[in-house]
């Protein structure tokens, strides 16, 4: 399963699809519920199977500085901070935040994670720092108003990678752009004829192709479903920057 997830504050609802792909074939997507109900929605459908990998677009976490300045210790920490320390981020948009009009980059620290720096720009767009929380691409409100849900989840029993040892359900961070490679998003031509080149055509496919969200939803799963083997054998980690940075998860080869 793969989310398409959004930060906004109104109408987030519209802009959150969950997609579910099974064997290279999308199953199920759908828009229309709030961050809350997402959540709800993947504990009851994972409680029936034994092994289920949900991909959120997301950070799952912060560059290990900040956590250590913040006084968190681990991601599970963060997570289990209340909402409102999140939001006072967002309202405040102080340094090392920025995005927001007459808020520029001006704290001079590294803002991106280990991850994030790991991964090839294509076609010059490369992931965007969570301290971004305005402005084209960004990322930051999304990943702050996610970062309770991952909580949720994992007193849920989601096994949270990489900061938990690999069980099911599962969930991991992953990177659209990453997973659909070479494509005009912005272009509904472009959405359709992508989608039956690689993958058919149904009509799942064609509300797939319909907005932008919903394409890197079904897209995600899809790759996700393709690459199964793969996530259900992600590497453990005792130690190392990612228990508390985060990984993106990669496939080895599209």
């Amino acid at each position: 399963m793969a989310v398409d997830w959004s930060g906004r504050a109104r109408g987030a609802r519209i802009t959150i699809w969950v997609a579910e792909a099974v064997r290279g074939e999308l199953t199920f997507l759908e828009n229309g519920r709030s961050r809350d109900q997402v959540a709800d929605l993947l504990v009851e459908w994972t409680r029936p199977y034994d092994r289920v990998v949900v991909g959120f677009d997301f950070a799952f976490s912060f560059p290990a500085w900040f956590l250590k300045e913040s006084g968190y210790l681990s991601a599970h920490a963060l997570w289990s901070a209340p909402a409102d320390v999140g939001e006072s981020w967002l309202a405040a948009c102080a340094p090392p935040f920025w995005g927001r009009p007459g808020r520029p980059n001006r704290d001079g620290r590294n803002p991106f994670r280990a991850t994030e720096q790991a991964i090839d720009p294509l076609h010059g767009i490369r992931p965007k720092s969570v301290f971004q929380i305005g402005g084209a691409g960004a990322v930051g409100t999304g990943s702050i108003r996610g970062m309770p849900i991952l909580g949720r989840l994992s007193a849920a029993g989601f096994s949270i990678w990489p900061f938990d040892p690999p069980g099911w359900p599962r969930l991991v961070e992953i990177y659209p752009r990453a997973l659909t490679q070479r494509v005009h998003k912005s272009s509904q031509l472009d959405r359709t004829a992508y989608l039956a080149e690689r993958f058919g055509t149904s009509s799942m496919l064609t509300l797939a192709a319909s907005t932008e969200d919903a394409f890197d939803a079904a897209v995600s799963a899809l790759q996700m479903s393709l690459h199964a083997s793969e996530l259900a054998s992600l590497p453990a980690y005792g130690s190392g920057l990612a228990l508390l940075e985060g990984e993106i998860w990669m496939p080895r080869s599209l």
